[in-house]
């Protein structure tokens, strides 16, 4: 008589709804229905059915319409995501909708309509001669289809110049008709695969340990250093998999930035890849959405939220650069992809590769904790191809020229004059990071953010880089009236600063502002594999695995930036972002070249890295993480507030603290409350409270009783509050 039904709410719950005596086809668990909410009407997921409910039977309304006669995940899906609401102890309804293409959310139909139109026996016999002769296009798609038994919509708006408005004219005149083309199943079948390059012995071997696995779970690392050819080994592994009869999931962080390994997909298997990223319009997503659960798509490649992707003869997952942030949403239902990825694995009984050469500490100690699921590729794969030189430039003894120290800009012109191309690594955007006064001390800040202005030379304005506000660009102090000057580099600074240096060189840029549309990324990596740049400054975008064979010289302008946070995250990403940019150069035959400048070239982390390279690191902070006891040694959790001022998520997470101190779960501790580092950020001032737990199941049963408690408090209302389960930023 009901079923729970998941609605898309920020509502911790399920709803009742009564199912009518004549409904025809009862929705299905992971159907979506349509039901009345409120004063509107909204789309849901149909869950259980049940014999009664806890509501009233007078208040339970009925379903207004299914939608879907097939569910819109399988059961293996669904309990995937309802398994992952309970994890990060975020709302069911707001989970599933986010796993659902927008269209899909909107009520498109799961499958593709399929139709043709043709004549009726009306049309057949009385269209042309009821028809105006001034009505040319009418005409031209009655004759058209008196000469064709039935068409397609668009080969019959091709052929007759006409439009949908007039098809629908047509249609309520009786003279055509649409029917329903015959749904076509795909079948999966073996084929023959691009041949790929020689392997190395490395490859061959993690290929084979792998490949053992193909059809039952296991987690595995496959480590290599950069330009190793983890690629390769997907490839081989997902041809093994396409030979079984089954689809592969690829997850990388950022599809925007990976255009290179789409192509080299593409070129390997003749066969359609379904893409799926956030760059994508409705309509794209919801079509490769479809290819997917549809079994046409055969490979999956996409960003974080395609780790919820239907496949149904899913037979492996590749998580790329696994260590990568971005596979964290950090907004909304907040979860990891890779973890996520890990408990799909399982639950479809397929095994995961997680490939990097600078995998999470969290990765890296559970691999060591089974040996037998570690592949590591030590050497580069390209023949002749030998790690770069690694050295450090000392900007307390050397001079420099706008951040770049003489030794570096020597380096830059042997490697010039050899004919090498070369990569500037600064992780800040913009011309200069602050506008300062030197007469009165001014600077220019955000009024809404904690932060200053960055200066953006080609814009002419002051942007903040943390609410996107922006102003004009001044030139005078507005205190004292004094010239004001920008202070510090960004990108933009740098570049104008090589093409002074380097006139005859060819100069590019590559962040998110120089890349504004479709294609301009594909641009530049084009133009850098014909030559046509010789000295490239970017951001974090050249860190994304990209493959340059006639980079020879990689310079990391500042290493300091992560030298002294608070987080204890923080050297980890520095040495990953410091040995992923490190890693473009010397990928082929000619030798490379990584120089660091720092104002600190004996700190211990830049030490560990130079003699003994990520796993020297590695093994250095997994020790600390164990003494300190932070994860993996922990499992944590972040509830984070925020409202128009300090005081109330202060008082928010003060009631917090003291209802989490009421539930008694052994060793699981309450630090804080205190504001964020970024204390005020797009004018709202936000605060956090650390949950520290010894490992998942005490923090879980923390968790469930202390949420409620949560919701309850009369100071909630007055704050956005979040829970963010296995956070990755605590500051």
């Amino acid at each position: 008589m009901y079923i729970s039904v998941a609605i898309d709410t920020p509502l911790r719950r399920t709803f009742d709804y009564r199912l009518p005596a004549d409904l025809e086809h009862p929705p299905v668990p992971g159907a979506r229905v349509r039901v009345p909410f409120g004063h509107r009407q909204v789309i849901g997921i149909a869950l259980e059915h049940r014999d009664r409910s806890d509501v009233p039977a007078a208040k339970v309304r009925p379903i207004q319409a299914v939608l879907d006669l097939e569910p819109a995940f399988d059961e293996t899906l669904l309990q995937l995501l309802r398994w992952s609401a309970d994890y990060y102890r975020h709302p069911l309804g707001e989970v599933l909708a986010a796993a659902l293409p927008v269209a899909l959310r909107d009520g498109a139909p799961l499958r593709a309509e399929q139709f043709e139109w043709r004549l009726t026996a009306h049309g057949r016999t009385n269209a042309l001669t009821e028809l105006p002769a001034r009505a040319s296009r009418l005409r031209a798609i009655v004759q058209y289809l008196s000469e064709h038994p039935a068409a397609e919509p668009g080969a019959l708006l091709a052929a007759s110049g006409a439009t949908p408005a007039l098809l629908k004219k047509l249609s309520d005149r009786g003279f055509i008709e649409r029917v329903a083309r015959a749904q076509t199943v795909p079948t999966l079948h073996s084929f023959a695969a691009e041949p790929g390059p020689a392997l190395t012995g490395a490859q061959q071997q993690a290929i084979e340990r792998i490949g053992r696995t193909l059809g039952t779970f296991a987690s595995h690392l496959l480590y290599g250093v950069t330009g190793s050819g983890k690629t390769e080994v997907y490839l081989r592994l997902i041809a093994q998999v396409l030979a079984r009869e089954e689809q592969s999931l690829v997850l990388v962080p950022e599809i925007a930035l990976t255009p290179q390994l789409v192509a080299r997909f593409q070129a390997r298997f003749p066969l359609p890849i379904a893409v799926m990223h956030s760059g994508l319009n409705d309509t794209e997503r919801l079509q490769a959405w479809r290819a997917a659960r549809e079994g046409n798509a055969r490979i999956v490649i996409g960003t974080r939220s395609a780790v919820f992707c239907p496949m149904p003869r899913l037979g492996l997952i590749v998580v790329d650069e696994e260590h990568d942030a971005s596979f964290k949403q950090h907004e909304g239902f907040r979860y990891s992809a890779r973890d996520l990825a890990i408990v799909r694995a399982q639950r479809h009984h397929v095994p995961v590769v997680l490939g990097s050469a600078t995998p999470s500490l969290e990765t890296l100690h559970r691999a060591r904790q089974k040996p037998e699921w570690l592949s590591t590729l030590p050497e580069r794969a390209a023949a002749r191809a030998e790690p770069p030189r690694w050295s450090l430039v000392d900007l307390r003894r050397n001079a420099q020229t706008q951040g770049i120290a003489t030794p570096t800009l020597l380096a830059m012109h042997r490697h010039l004059d050899a004919g090498g191309q070369i990569m500037l690594f600064l992780n800040r955007r913009g011309y200069a990071p602050v506008l300062f006064c030197p007469s009165c001390g001014w600077s220019a800040h955000c009024k809404r953010c904690d932060a200053h202005l960055t200066v953006h030379g080609r814009a002419g304005a002051l942007l903040c880089h943390h609410c996107g506000a922006q102003h004009p660009r001044i030139d005078v102090c507005p205190q004292c009236l004094a010239p004001a000057k920008p202070v510090g580099q960004g990108t933009e600074r740098i570049e104008e600063t090589i093409a002074e240096s380097f006139p005859n060189a060819s100069v590019a840029r590559l962040d998110r502002d120089s890349i504004r549309k479709r294609g301009d990324l594909e641009a530049v990596f084009e133009r850098l594999d014909r030559k046509e740049i010789d000295i490239l400054v970017g951001t974090q975008m050249l860190t994304k695995g990209h493959d340059f064979p006639n980079v020879t010289l990689v310079v990391v302008l500042n290493a300091d930036q992560g030298l002294f946070s608070t987080d204890f995250r923080a050297s980890e990403r520095l040495a990953q972002t410091i040995v992923q940019v490190a890693g473009r150069a010397g990928r082929a035959e000619r030798p490379g070249e990584v120089l660091i400048q720092t104002e600190y070239p004996d700190h211990p982390l830049l030490a560990k890295l130079l003699q003994g390279g990520y796993d020297a690191f590695a093994a250095g902070a997994i020790e600390e993480r164990e003494t300190s006891r932070w994860p993996p040694f922990v499992r944590l959790a972040l509830l984070r507030a925020e409202a128009t001022s300090l005081s109330a998520p202060m008082r928010f997470l003060a009631a917090a603290l003291e209802a989490g101190r009421r539930e008694s779960v052994r060793d699981v501790k309450l630090l804080g409350p205190a504001p964020a580092t970024m204390e005020r950020r797009a004018g709202r001032h936000r605060a956090q409270l650390l949950v520290h737990a010894p490992s998942h199941a005490p923090l879980q049963r923390f968790l469930q009783a202390w949420i409620p408690a949560l919701e309850a408090l009369p100071t909630a209302k007055r704050v956005r509050w979040s829970i963010d389960v296995d956070p990755i930023e605590l500051f």
